[in-house]
Order: structure tokens, then sequence, then C-alpha cells
């Protein structure tokens, strides 16, 4: 299992009102407009479960877990591999909170070399884009 987390960033928002957000995937349609053109076509979300089309293919995401207000695990329904995504968030103040991505993939040895730099550059783009969200409720 190969285990790949993203920097720690910044959220200028509490960690309840993150977690609120992060735990219901419905949410996803108030930054619609944030998340770029070409990538909207394959986008489809409920309250437990989004899915895109990467570059390895169909990805299929369920929360698995919620753990309020500090984390929301995710497991892949439908993907190239088995992997799990989880989102931790924790308070620095009041106003203000820390986020990162952690993704575990069971990458067949052949693939691994030449998954690490998406992997690692992907779970990276998912914490920027997290950090910069408007998590007002």
């Amino acid at each position: 299992m190969s285990k790949f987390e993203s920097s720690i960033k910044k959220v200028a928002y509490p960690q309840e009102n993150v977690y609120k957000m992060l735990s219901d995937l419905s949410n996803i349609e108030r930054v619609r407009d944030r998340i770029p053109e070409d990538k909207l076509k394959d986008l489809t979300f409920d309250s437990d479960s989004v899915s895109i089309t990467s570059p390895m293919g169909p990805v299929t995401l369920r929360v698995v877990e919620r753990d309020e207000p500090k984390c929301v695990k995710f497991e892949a329904e439908q993907s190239p591999v088995p992997m799990n995504l989880w989102i931790q968030m924790l308070p620095t103040s009041e106003t203000e909170s820390k986020l990162k991505v952690t993704i575990k993939a069971d990458l067949p040895f052949f693939m691994a070399a030449m998954a690490k730099k998406p992997l690692e550059e992907g779970v990276e783009k998912i914490a920027e884009a997290l950090a910069t969200i408007p998590y007002d409720v």
C-alpha cells in the first residue's frame, strides 16, 4: 500500500464550517463555478459520493466514515486501483483551521513508479483546491 500526503494547508474558516461542507458532497454544487470547465463534463455527485474521469479512468469515491468535526474518509468504489482518501481538519483558532489530504493506494509494483508523481501532484492539488473554497455555512 502506497501512501501520499499533501502538505498542511491553512483555511480561513473554522473547523466546523470546513467539516460541514466536506462531509456532505452535495455542497460541491456551491463551488461548481470554481472547477475547471474541462473537469465538469464528467463530474457527478450526491451527498455521499463523487465521480470523475481521471487520466487513469473513471473514479468513484464514496464516504465511508465521518468523524465530526475532524475527518472525512472515502473509499474508491470504482477505480483502476483500490484506494482510500481522507481529509483531516484541525482548528488553529476559533476562526481558522488547517487541513491535510491523504491517499492510500494499492498500486501494483509495475504501476508504482508510473503513478507516484501524478498521485503526489494530485493529492497536493486537491488540498490546495480545498483550502481556497469558501466555507460559509
